[in-house]
């Protein structure tokens, strides 16, 4: 059932076309992604949605019977309540049944008078009444979920009682999301849920929306969060929204191919249309009144074929590349026995570890534990209370700070490039400002009227500027849209200094890292592989690192696993028929497929409605057979690449 449907929305600010023809339909229960490059125009529709903005043309369907809640990038709190209060409010109705309660036990307590007997009976029938509306609404396990929701969000038992007024942003966030799941509209609408959450709270609100039996939808760049949540991906491009009925990952593989199909169709019939307009034109050129006749009966048919349009693409992000000018020596980091406090707020002592070179470390551990602030140390800003930081012969430090605090408010994007790197022509600057997406009056900006992406932006051309050959990142994807976070992920790949970074993106750190450092009070524990690795080790502390297998396995157990090998050999072999079996197929259906587009663009054919239909839904059932071959295909391949 439709719970939330959209149709031909369209917003623009002057000559600025925002959305140009939003229509989708959203069922209950559905899990949908929204992404899209930054500006595409998410936020925008879901301030449609929620009534915010309503100068806009369409329509715009959300069932009644529904409630609807929504957590926006910017919340209002009560600046005089507590994290607690703020979070019990959600629970004001209950709290008023309480005070009914306790006010009814008052009267019930009172002596017995016969001269008041209706007003005594009335009194134990209300209470009875609102006894059962408390029981029923949840009055006895609504103080629990509050504290399992604002611990589970990263808040401490001391925290509960901060006021809202001396909280950070990201804190203020967390208790409007704390607030917002604690409601548990029927429809949610989240606008980057993840920001200011660290690891673990992300994990836990991932394992909370998992068992949501409402809707969602979904604004974000956390690649792994959607693909561990949803199950559709709507992505808007120009204004559009293109709808695929999978998680992240999947989407990815099927954009691909909706890409190729389309733009096949798109050149097919051009090709088409060009050949009947060189058809037409050598008609007219006989000048003879029954050739033109011909030609213009031509030019009707071909007024009358619906034109398909170029499948639109996403952008092409601005294209980064790392290099260093001189190489550092093996040794690149060596840390001994680290210790930091500041007051009485212990961050970490006993801290000591090593890099390498080429190594490409993550620092993950909970907010607050100090990752920033190690970071800062090994740059020499923030002085040791114990231990000893020492880098390696011929290290080069290039530093990416999330909180931009190296960029200069009053400068111009021009200048602030221009003055740290002064050998750069004013045509070199442009040229490398261009790269970076900063064309035309854009260079003319100063950095303190700039968004938080184009700040990223600039630092991250910076950083490459540098040429250093150890990269220290702290939450380089912030800010990022997705296609920017897979322009940097493959630069770094590409790069063959040295990494440490802090990230939460967690699909960046299985995409880039090869160390995971978990920094803890009493020092650090050190895994030998990606995140996910981390998660698995973490869940299964007795899973063996490839240098932990033993070297002598018994002789029974060398049996076992021979039989064992015979067993996996033989699948194998059953596995790569079938497989041979179902490309075939595939190559036969999409034969087919391209056949019946090829008739779509004969005369015969895109002349005849009725016959264009047929053949279109014909195409419709080839591509829905298509998409269940290539989902058993790209199962069946996995199945095949772990063996």
């Amino acid at each position: 059932m439709i719970v939330l449907s959209t149709k031909d929305i369209q917003l623009s600010y002057g000559i600025d076309v925002i959305l140009k023809s939003i229509t989708l339909n959203i069922n209950e229960g559905d899990k949908v992604a929204l992404i899209g490059e930054n500006g595409a125009g998410k936020s925008s529709l879901f301030k449609i949605l929620t009534k915010e903005i309503t100068e806009y043309e369409g329509d715009v369907f959300i069932d009644k019977t529904k409630t609807l809640g929504y957590l926006s990038q910017k919340s209002t709190l009560d600046s005089s309540l507590t994290i607690h209060e703020e979070a019990l409010s959600i629970f004001q109705h209950l709290m008023d049944l309480e005070d009914q309660m306790l006010h009814l036990e008052e009267e019930m307590k009172k002596p017995y008078d016969e001269a008041h007997h209706e007003a005594h009976e009335k009194a134990i029938s209300d209470y009875v009444k609102v006894q059962e509306d408390y029981d029923l609404l949840g009055g006895h396990t609504y103080k629990g979920e509050v504290h399992k929701v604002l611990r589970g969000l990263g808040f401490t038992d001391e925290e509960f009682q901060k006021q809202v007024d001396i909280l950070s942003g990201g804190q203020k966030t967390r208790v409007a999301l704390a607030k917002l799941l604690l409601s548990s509209p029927d429809i949610i609408l989240l606008d980057e849920p993840t920001n200011h959450l660290d690891l673990q709270a992300i994990e836990w609100l991932e394992e909370y929306l998992k068992a949501y039996r409402g809707t969602l939808l979904i604004i974000s760049h956390d690649r792994f969060f959607l693909d561990s949540i949803t199950s559709h991906t709507f992505e808007m491009i120009q204004g559009e929204v293109y709808t695929y009925h999978a998680p992240y990952s999947k989407y990815l593989v099927l954009k691909e191919k909706d890409y190729e199909i389309k733009l096949k169709a798109y050149k097919h019939q051009q090709e088409e249309i060009q050949r009947q307009e060189e058809i037409i034109k050598r008609y007219q050129s006989f000048n003879r009144e029954k050739s033109i006749r011909a030609a213009e009966s031509r030019q009707k048919m071909l007024d009358k074929i619906q034109r398909l349009e170029a499948p639109p693409k996403a952008h092409s992000p601005y294209k980064i590349s790392f290099h260093n000018e001189i190489e550092s020596g093996t040794d690149v980091l060596m840390v001994e026995n680290l210790a930091k406090a500041f007051e009485d707020t212990k961050l970490f002592h006993s801290l000591s570890f090593h890099i390498r070179k080429g190594d490409r470390v993550a620092l993950i551990g909970e907010n607050g534990r100090g990752k920033t602030t190690l970071f800062k140390m090994i740059l020499n800003e923030v002085k040791a209370d114990e231990g000893e930081i020492l880098l390696g012969k011929n290290v080069t430090l290039g530093y990416y700070d999330q909180e931009q605090s190296d960029l200069a408010p009053e400068k111009t994007v021009m200048i602030e490039i221009h003055d740290d790197f002064p050998y750069l022509t004013e045509r070199e600057v442009r040229t490398y400002l261009g790269s970076f997406l900063f064309r035309g009056d854009d260079v003319f900006k100063r950095v303190e009227n700039l968004s938080g992406g184009e700040k990223c932006r600039v630092n991250l051309l910076k950083l490459m500027l540098k040429k250093s050959n150890f990269l220290i990142l702290d939450e380089p994807t912030n800010h990022l849209d997705i296609p920017s976070r897979e322009a940097l992920e493959d630069a770094l790949l590409d790069y063959d200094g040295t990494i440490f970074v802090i990230s939460h993106d967690r699909y960046f750190l299985n995409k880039v890292v090869k160390n995971i450092f978990e920094l803890k009070e009493d020092g650090l524990e050190h895994y030998l592989g990606n995140y996910s690795y981390y998660q698995e080790k973490k869940q299964n502390p007795l899973r063996f690192d490839p240098q932990e297998v033993p070297r002598e396995v018994n002789k029974t157990k060398a049996q076992e696993e021979k039989k064992k090998k015979k067993g996996r050999e033989k699948d194998l072999r059953e596995r790569k028929k079938y497989l041979k079996h179902l490309e075939a197929t595939i190559e036969a259906k999409e034969e087919e497929k391209e056949s019946l587009n090829q008739a779509l663009t004969t005369e015969e054919v895109f002349t005849d409605i009725k016959k264009s239909y047929e053949i279109s839904e014909e195409i419709g059932l080839l591509e829905e057979e298509l998409k269940d071959l290539y989902e058993e295909w790209e199962t069946l391949l996995a199945t095949e690449e772990d063996a």
